[in-house]
């Protein structure tokens, strides 16, 4: 994919971005590296190679998922000025 200034100084205006002439030149070379090694990675033939999320062979110790801590719910909610049927009650703030 080619990029001109002209697509340079766009992105920036949507990005709402204020670019000199210098910086959008020095902006076109970097992306226009990005660009072309983006193309090489493409090029690579990756059939037959399985997809991984990390480069390690790892997997990761879980712990079972159990209670630990009793229901206080009703000790919390004795504190509370307001509580109907288990829920906190508060003032309406938008009508």
């Amino acid at each position: 994919m080619a990029l001109d200034n002209s697509d340079i100084k766009r992105i920036a205006h949507l990005a709402r971005i204020e670019i000199s002439d210098a910086e959008a030149d020095k902006t076109l070379t970097k992306l226009s590296g990005i660009l072309t090694l983006i193309e090489q990675m493409q090029a690579v033939d990756t059939t037959g190679i399985t997809p991984m999320s990390h480069s390690q062979d790892v997997v990761q110790r879980l712990r079972d998922d159990v209670v630990t801590a009793a229901n206080q719910r009703e000790t919390f909610q004795a504190n509370s000025p307001a509580v109907e049927n288990g829920l906190y009650l508060v003032p309406k703030v938008i009508e």
